[in-house]
């Protein structure tokens, strides 16, 4: 996988959307693109396979109607698997989120708007877990019989607790953020609950630490921080922007800075090292974007950049 490549897709209200793989060339600051392949619906969450020792092939996956599994290659993409979670009908409910597990690549989570959340074995594509709505069996060796939230689930993402394998955390409608253990199904800990009960958005464990989560709620102008050793209390609030936050991205290799953007063509860094005390202003702000922005990711292989979208546009910034 390249150092600098990036997968992006398109967000047009049809059928008929496309993700693309493209290159930065560093030297002339230039972007190429290396393939482009359609994708039915918009997705929700495009992703590269975590795989810092290039043991695995140049995975991709991606979420939309199904969750899908690509393999990079120039100039074709091809799709290996399909994925659906409802195995009684040809359609499933649409997936909100994935999460692509570091420590155990095989082991991929999915978000959907039926309140499930549903754990993937990417050898077989056979469903490893599932906590969620009614009528679900047990597979496995996994208890499932769980409701992950009361309603729609928009997020799920694995934290590296415990060795980094069985636990991950849903956010969802009813504005709660949750954390399960996959060996311990018939059991989840509310972690916070937001006051208003606003449904919550995205969600982020801090890649350093993993007692501090991130998390956004619908229309909200600040992101909470939470520390899971100190349940329903915020640690921090991030309160800068003028317009919602869209996207949270902590930094993979510090434990006290995170990248927010929103509305307001900002993307702002934070050093969050004073908690408990009040974290007032940014770091460093990136104000020059020409749209709202609605996308953020850190590279995990180079922390010196983070990549932003807006309207039709992708950059990247150089920390």
């Amino acid at each position: 996988m390249d150092s600098l490549q990036l997968a992006i897709g398109s967000f047009v209200e049809e059928y008929n959307n496309k993700v693309q793989v493209i290159s930065l060339d560093e030297d002339s600051a230039e972007f190429s693109a290396k393939s482009t392949f359609d994708h039915p619906y918009p997705t929700t969450k495009i992703m590269w396979i975590p795989d810092a020792k290039g043991v695995f092939p140049d995975l991709l996956a991606t979420s939309g109607d199904y969750l899908r599994i690509w393999k990079a290659g120039e100039p074709d993409t091809r799709l290996e698997c399909l994925l659906n979670n409802n195995k009684n009908s040809d359609f499933c409910a649409p997936l909100t989120s994935f999460d692509w597990n570091e420590v155990e690549p095989n082991l991929i989570g999915t978000s959907s708007i039926d309140t499930t959340c549903t754990i993937w074995g990417l050898e077989t594509g056979q469903v490893v877990g599932r906590v969620g709505g009614t009528g679900n069996c047990v597979s496995g060796h996994v208890k499932t019989q769980l409701i992950a939230h009361d309603k729609e689930v928009y997020d799920i993402a694995f934290s590296r607790a415990g060795g980094g394998r069985d636990m991950f955390a849903s956010v969802g409608a009813d504005g709660s953020v949750r954390m399960f253990d996959l060996r311990h199904l018939e059991h989840s800990t509310i972690i916070y609950e937001d006051p208003q009960h606003r449904p919550l958005l995205r969600l982020a464990w801090n890649r350093q630490d993993p007692s501090y989560l991130a998390t956004i709620s619908m229309d909200a102008c600040e992101v909470v921080i939470l520390d899971v050793r100190v349940p329903c209390t915020p640690v921090a609030r991030l309160s800068n922007h003028r317009a919602c936050v869209n996207g949270i991205a902590w930094a993979p290799h510090s434990s006290c800075h995170i990248c927010t953007a929103g509305d307001d063509h900002q993307a702002l860094i934070w050093d969050i090292q004073q908690m408990p005390r009040a974290i007032e202003d940014p770091i460093l702000a990136y104000t020059a974007a020409e749209g709202e922005i609605n996308q953020i990711q850190w590279g995990a292989t180079q922390p010196d950049w983070i990549a932003i979208c807006y309207n039709r546009s992708l950059e990247i910034l150089r920390v």
